[in-house]
């Protein structure tokens, strides 16, 4: 395909997709003119078909109702077209206000601790979404490979290359942080004039404000803090974004190493203790700046060989380790990872409540399905890595899980329910099987399998 034929076909699918070209538009023009700053975006939030994408994502997630009881399905009955009219009059008019957020806890995999998630009304989804679209490219425009959590096109295991990658050059010295209540302490003062630097269309302005000041419902009171882009809201982690691009574009990777920011998770490759020491303390004056403070029991610095210590980061643990020697070839050292402990546990503790006995009436094939759906999205993510042996555990376990249902479900010994599994039937029932699904990471090559720039320096 020559490159005429290739923009022709690009112009084509964006014209057909009048939300996309709008995005397109918009990141174009932002990364043309980085100092500009956009004053007329509020006409686009309430764009028919921009609400429509905007209820597309929100009924895609499938999330639970607000403070007022609204399901998806509720909306669905009272009318999509009815409600996103009501939508686009109210926010035109300036009419549109949002509801306080409901506040839940969630346990946080493989700890005790929980994590607070606020849960706006489906109409307020809606309306963050719609805002999402159109602010998105415009700030996605100034972002810096070093960030990647909650971006297009850039994930976990971008990030995760990226310490492969810097490991075998050499920065194995490594600064390991998190970020204290990162979504709760952003100061809403700071964040907005984070947000105005790009935009100052007063109507966006203003639906920004009040998403951050409508505040959260947690035992029938309504708490209104004054920091805080709550966990749960469509917007948020965008405003995360946002507000940590400061941090971003404020760190000199050539005097502190290499960071690499999945959302409020950060690691900073050195090459030197005396590098890391100085990047730690960099962290804690930038962070301190945005009003913002790393977590003390998860920040430390590791240096990583052979028998040495490791690293914990986005579900994997990072461990240099040498090969075995195969055919009279030399043994290399690497930067092996496997699912940590962590993410063992919550794997264990998923599957255990898959085949509670509370479920015993359900069949055995919705049980079996059940789990597998756990194992296959597990197992997705963590198969690009040294994973065999954590595989091989969690395999077994699932087996012996399954095995123990069905015992109880007869009310037959567990080695009743584990012959069964293993011998009774050709298939074990169908269980999904991890076995033989990992690809070990490799050095500058992107983890789908392809080149990656040749190893180029990241700067």
């Amino acid at each position: 395909m020559s490159a005429a034929t290739a923009i022709s076909a690009t112009s084509g699918s964006l014209n057909l997709d009048p939300v996309r070209a709008l995005q397109h538009a918009l990141y174009r023009a932002a990364k043309a003119e980085p100092g500009r700053r956009f004053h007329a975006l509020g006409d686009k939030v309430h764009r028919r078909g921009v609400l429509r994408r905007a209820w597309a994502m929100v009924r895609r997630n499938n999330g639970a109702p607000g403070i007022d009881a609204t399901t998806l399905t509720h909306v669905e009955e009272y009318g999509i077209e009815r409600l996103l009219d009501e939508l686009a009059a109210e926010l035109k008019e300036g009419r549109w206000r949002p509801l306080p957020a409901r506040r839940v806890f969630i346990p946080k995999p493989g700890v005790a601790e929980r994590r607070p998630l606020s849960i706006p009304s489906v109409r307020d989804r809606i309306v963050q979404a719609a805002l999402k679209i159109v602010l998105e490219p415009v700030f996605e425009a100034d972002m810096l490979p070093c960030s990647f959590g909650f971006r297009p096109r850039r994930g976990a295991h971008d990030a995760l290359q990226v310490l492969i990658d810097e490991a075998w050059r050499g920065r194995r010295w490594v600064v390991e942080t998190d970020i204290a209540n990162c979504f709760e302490a952003i100061p809403h003062e700071k964040l907005m004039q984070a947000v105005e630097e790009r935009v100052c269309d007063r109507s966006v302005l203003k639906l920004l404000r009040a998403m951050l000041r409508a505040g959260v419902m947690e035992d029938g009171q309504v708490r209104r803090p004054v920091t805080g882009t709550p966990q749960g809201g469509v917007v948020s982690p965008l405003m995360a974004n946002v507000y940590l691009h400061r941090l971003d574009r404020a760190w000199d990777a050539r005097r502190h190493g290499v960071l690499v920011r999945y959302a409020d998770d950060a690691v900073v490759m050195c090459t030197t203790r005396a590098q890391a020491e100085a990047a730690l303390g960099q962290l804690k004056v930038l962070l301190d700046d945005l009003g913002l403070e790393p977590k003390a029991a998860k920040t430390r610095i590791v240096h990583l060989q052979v028998g040495g210590e490791e690293v914990d980061f986005l579900g994997f643990h990072h461990r240099w380790v040498t090969s075995r020697p195969r055919g009279g070839r030399r043994p290399i050292a690497f930067l092996a990872r496997w699912p940590s402990d962590r993410a063992v546990q919550h794997a264990r503790d998923r599957i255990r409540e898959l085949t509670e006995r509370r479920r015993m009436l359900r069949p055995v094939e919705v049980i079996v399905e059940d789990v597998n759906a756990f194992l296959r999205g597990w197992g997705a993510y963590f198969r690009f890595g040294n994973s065999a042996h954590r595989f091989d555990q969690i395999s077994s376990y699932a087996r012996m899980r399954i095995g123990g249902f069905i015992a109880k479900k007869h009310r037959r010994s567990r080695k009743f329910g584990w012959s069964v599994v293993a011998y009774a039937a050709s298939d074990a029932l169908g269980l999904v099987a991890l076995h033989g699904t990992v690809v070990a990471p490799r050095p500058f090559r992107d983890w789908r399998g392809r080149p990656n720039a040749g190893g180029e320096r990241r700067r």
